[in-house]
């Protein structure tokens, strides 16, 4: 079902956290929606990778790569997977890289930057954990309402009937 971030706010004000506007779109899909899941990684995409691998129902893959600008943590062949595992989209606290391709992809990706450097993988990172960026906490469950207006994180899905 079709919605805008600024039409759910109207109706959800006190129901709904809203992201600080730091994020650029790179995805081929403007407007996504899904149940939260999350990591926390630092300059090694190792568990995005692995995450994005699994099956993803229309979940929306919410990273913390702390905000750096030194490396790309996610490009064409992770979201690649992405698309064929069913991830509705990726919310990413860092860069990617390959960013014709991503434009390409049904896949959502709200990222700060584009970097050709990729990451290390050294195996680190955390999984299920509450993350906070972007002057909001996400935690895994939670829902994220994405478009070109901005991001919105709900403790629960939004009924989005008229």
């Amino acid at each position: 079902m079709a919605f805008k971030t600024a039409d759910l706010y109207d109706q959800y004000e006190t129901q709904v956290r809203v992201c600080d506007p730091i994020f650029r779109d790179f995805g081929g899909r403007r407007a996504f929606s899904g149940a939260v899941v999350t990591v926390k990684c630092f300059e090694d995409n190792t568990q995005i990778k692995a995450l994005l691998a699994e099956p993803g129902a229309g979940r929306v893959l919410v990273a913390d790569a702390g905000g750096s600008p030194r490396c790309a943590m996610l490009g064409d062949l992770i979201a690649a997977s992405a698309v064929a595992q069913g991830w509705a989209g990726v919310i990413l606290f860092g860069c990617v890289r390959d960013t014709d391709e991503l434009a390409g992809m049904d896949l959502g990706v709200k990222a700060l930057a584009a970097n050709p450097r990729k990451s290390q993988r050294r195996g680190e990172g955390q999984r299920d954990l509450a993350v906070s960026f972007a002057g909001v906490s996400f935690a895994p469950g939670d829902w994220v309402y994405a478009d070109a207006d901005g991001i919105l994180v709900a403790a629960a899905r939004l009924d989005l009937a008229d």
